[in-house]
């Protein structure tokens, strides 16, 4: 006879019940915490609040310590991210955790940088394909694809951290990011003519024809400072 069909656990991101998670010594006494249907279910098409981050090119659900506290003790999370056509999880570094990536629907372009004087890894990985993201490397992964593409993430942390490089960045003294950059920031694709002469020739050929491919309407060039702003 199957387990019943239990509802998700509705105790994802209960600080108060999470904390005595954490503080108790051993696996057995949290076990005992854990005993209500569904504490060990997590549901990645519901979403989680707090584990579920919202963008332009797609979402992505994490089950981790806060959203499923089950995790908690056992040294894993999981995400599941869904990425729209020509949508990307933009440069990122997860500080506390290595990530095994799999694309179980459509195709990645992956890319990553252990550290200053490291060789970059670029690849494409199709379905059911895996990459390894180590712990501390800045990352990325695009879809290239005029279509859906899904991944999931398993990480060896039930905390694995995240930290977006360029919002990092921008987040520092101002001073700090002009002198840098020069005053070039981030700029949407659809701009490519406002910008094509500030970027290097190929990233602007890729552009071209990620908005060719998938029918992406350019907007009408404008001065690169008005884009600044």
């Amino acid at each position: 006879m199957l387990p019943h069909i239990v509802p998700v656990s509705t105790r994802s991101g209960d600080r108060d019940f999470i904390s005595r998670i954490i503080t108790d010594p051993t696996q057995a006494e949290r076990a005992k915490l854990l005993n209500q249907p569904g504490d060990y279910v997590f549901d990645s098409k519901a979403g989680t609040g707090a584990g579920e981050a919202h963008g332009k090119g797609g979402r992505s659900v994490s089950a981790t310590a806060l959203t499923m506290p089950a995790l908690i003790g056992n040294g894993a999370s999981m995400t599941v991210a869904f990425l729209g056509p020509c949508g990307m999880n933009t440069a990122h570094v997860h500080n506390r955790a290595t990530e095994l990536n799999i694309v179980v629907k459509g195709r990645l372009v992956t890319s990553f940088v252990v550290e200053n004087g490291a060789k970059p890894i670029a690849n494409t990985t199709d379905a059911f394909q895996m990459t390894v993201f180590p712990q501390g490397a800045i990352h990325k992964e695009f879809n290239p694809d005029c279509k859906d593409a899904v991944f999931i993430a398993a990480f060896d942390n039930a905390d694995p951290g995240v930290n977006r490089i360029a919002q990092s960045f921008f987040a520092l003294n101002g001073d700090v990011v002009q002198a840098t950059l020069g005053g070039v920031q981030t700029i949407e694709g659809e701009d490519i003519e406002s910008f094509r002469s500030h970027i290097p020739a190929n990233i602007a050929l890729g552009i071209d024809a990620w908005l060719n491919k998938c029918g992406i309407k350019r907007n009408a060039k404008r001065d690169i400072s008005d884009l600044l702003n």
